[in-house]
């Protein structure tokens, strides 16, 4: 559920609520339910094990339970309740990891509450990575939404620094692992993708910048050579509308607000982020813990419920793929 002082719990509990409507595949929450109790009077059911998950799921949320032995206030993070969002992470993975459940959806955490008590990973997905034995740099970001899906190459670097951290390598890494995803989670036989430029105009042939040319090129053309349906690199002002998106699967895009503008510009709230790379499904709600309307019954649950879907189509569509 993430940290039980944020809106985790809450969106948690209304994509329960929403459960039928949303056509959900049964999932479980893995925290403590007080952080539930705080601020939502639904039903819920503790459980000792994933397997009592469906017989409890039509009539309340399930909720294996992770006690932080501590009064919970929701707007309020403490150290105990980062100790609890690290120990439901700890233990999610596990379960996912082990195949006790299908796939791994992470909600909102506080970095800062979690350096406090001595995490020492950028984030959740060097975590979960780690526990999945995969190196951080073999993963591959993805941002999703219904209509769109981008993955940013670089991502919480300085803009400054972006030019110097692209390299051929680097983007062929990320695009293979992209493709091999998108055919196992997605079903997508043959995955389009299509490159943004780093430079207006993808660069206007040198005139305005040569990573076009010198970076992006030869990495598309070795994808190519590879078998993977590449194409670029393209002016990103012009790769968005709906027109374009129709053409391809992913767009590769090089630096962070290049990928996540336009996500986020037309899926604010549906926004999933998919962890590719790893041998288990994993994914997240594209927002933070907002701990400023946490308890207020402000929270919109549609990208946690978006997180949720997405994770039972992909583990579905896995486990169709290796019967």
């Amino acid at each position: 559920m993430g940290d039980p002082a944020g809106i985790g719990p809450e969106i948690v509990a209304k994509a329960w609520r929403d459960r039928a409507f949303q056509a959900l595949p049964p999932f479980f929450a893995v925290g403590d339910p007080r952080a539930v109790a705080a601020v939502w009077d639904g039903p819920i059911m503790p459980i000792g094990n994933p397997d009592e998950t469906r017989s409890v799921f039509d009539t309340a949320l399930p909720v294996l339970v992770v006690a932080d032995a501590e009064a919970i206030v929701p707007g309020q993070p403490d150290d105990a309740g980062a100790r609890c969002a690290l120990d439901s992470l700890e233990l999610a993975t596990g379960l996912a990891r082990s195949g006790a459940a299908g796939a791994l959806v992470t909600g909102p955490v506080s970095k800062a509450q979690l350096y406090r008590i001595g995490f020492t990973h950028p984030g959740q997905t060097e975590f979960v990575a780690e526990r999945c034995g995969i190196a951080p740099e073999n993963t591959v970001m993805m941002l999703a939404g219904p209509t769109l899906r981008v993955v940013p190459v670089t991502t919480h670097i300085a803009l400054a620094e972006v030019p110097q951290a692209i390299s051929t390598e680097l983007i062929v890494a990320k695009a293979r692992v992209t493709a091999r995803s998108l055919a196992r989670n997605f079903a997508i036989e043959s995955p389009r993708l299509a490159f943004a430029g780093l430079n207006p105009h993808a660069g206007e042939s040198g005139a305005l910048g040569r990573e076009e040319i010198d970076v992006l090129e030869p990495a598309i053309r070795q994808l190519q050579d590879e078998g993977i349906d590449a194409v670029g690199p393209f002016a990103a002002d012009t790769m968005f509308h709906a027109r374009a998106r129709a053409g391809y699967d992913a767009a590769i895009c090089l630096y962070h607000d290049q990928a996540l503008v336009p996500l986020k510009t037309l899926h604010f709230d549906e926004g999933v982020n998919m962890t590719l790379g790893l041998p288990i499904v994993r994914t997240s709600p594209d927002h933070g813990t907002a701990f400023g309307i946490a308890g207020h019954d402000q929270a919109e649950p549609g990208a946690m419920i978006a997180a949720i879907r997405m994770a039972g189509q992909a583990a579905e569509k896995r486990a169709l793929a290796e019967a």
